[in-house]
C-alpha cells in the first residue's frame, strides 16, 4: 500500500469541510484509514490526523496518543466525529503535520467528550484531557476546514503568514532555477 503525502499549507483541500461517511463497512473508507494511519506514522511526532490532510474529504480522524511522552493507550480511528460537550480551558503550544515549521500557543477547551464510530460502525464515545483534548479539537478542526493559525493572535498570524510567503518564494525561485 502507498503512503500517500500529507498536504502542505496553502493546499486549498486543508479549508474544506469534509463529508459525512455515509457506509463505513465500504472497503474504500477502511483502506482510506489504512493510508492514514500509515501517513500518520511516517512522521516522527504525528499524533493525530484527519482524512482532508491526505486529500480525502471525508470526516475521519486517526489518532494514537502512546507518541506522546508518558502516554498509554491503543491507536484507533473516529468516523462522523463530534465534541458534544467540553470543559475548562487549556493554552498550549500547538503545531501541525500540515504546517510545518510553525508553532504557537492556542487556547482551546481543557476536557471534550467526543462521539463517533469506529472502523467497524460501532458507536463510540471518549473523553480526553490536556493533549488529548487538544488533539480532539485541533482534528475536528480540520474536518471543518479550520487550521490552528485561525485560533492565534494577529500578530502571530501575520508572522506566519510572512513566514510562508518567504518559503514559497524560495520555493519558486528554485523551480525556476
Amino acid at each position: 500500500m502507498e503512503v500517500p503525502e500529507i498536504k502542505i499549507y496553502p493546499d486549498p483541500v486543508l479549508r474544506e469541510v469534509a463529508e459525512e461517511v455515509k457506509e463505513i463497512m465500504d472497503e474504500e473508507i477502511q483502506e482510506i484509514i489504512d493510508q492514514m494511519f500509515l501517513a500518520m506514522y511516517k512522521t516522527p511526532n504525528g499524533i493525530g490526523l484527519a482524512a482532508n490532510q491526505i486529500g480525502v474529504k471525508k470526516r475521519i480522524v486517526v489518532f494514537d496518543f502512546k507518541r506522546e511522552k508518558d502516554r498509554k493507550g491503543d491507536p484507533f480511528v473516529i468516523i462522523n466525529p463530534e465534541i458534544v460537550w467540553t470543559d475548562g480551558k487549556i493554552i498550549h503550544e500547538e503545531a501541525c503535520l500540515s504546517i510545518p515549521g510553525f508553532s504557537a500557543k492556542v487556547t482551546r477547551k481543557k476536557r471534550v467528550g467526543i462521539r463517533g464510530y469506529d472502523r467497524n460502525g460501532k458507536l463510540i464515545e471518549r473523553e480526553g484531557d490536556d493533549i488529548e483534548a487538544i488533539c480532539f479539537q485541533h482534528e475536528v478542526d480540520h474536518l471543518n476546514g479550520i487550521l490552528f493559525i485561525d485560533h492565534v493572535s494577529g500578530l502571530k498570524k501575520a508572522i506566519f503568514k510572512r513566514k510562508m510567503r518567504k518559503l514559497m518564494r524560495e520555493a519558486r525561485r528554485k523551480a525556476h532555477a
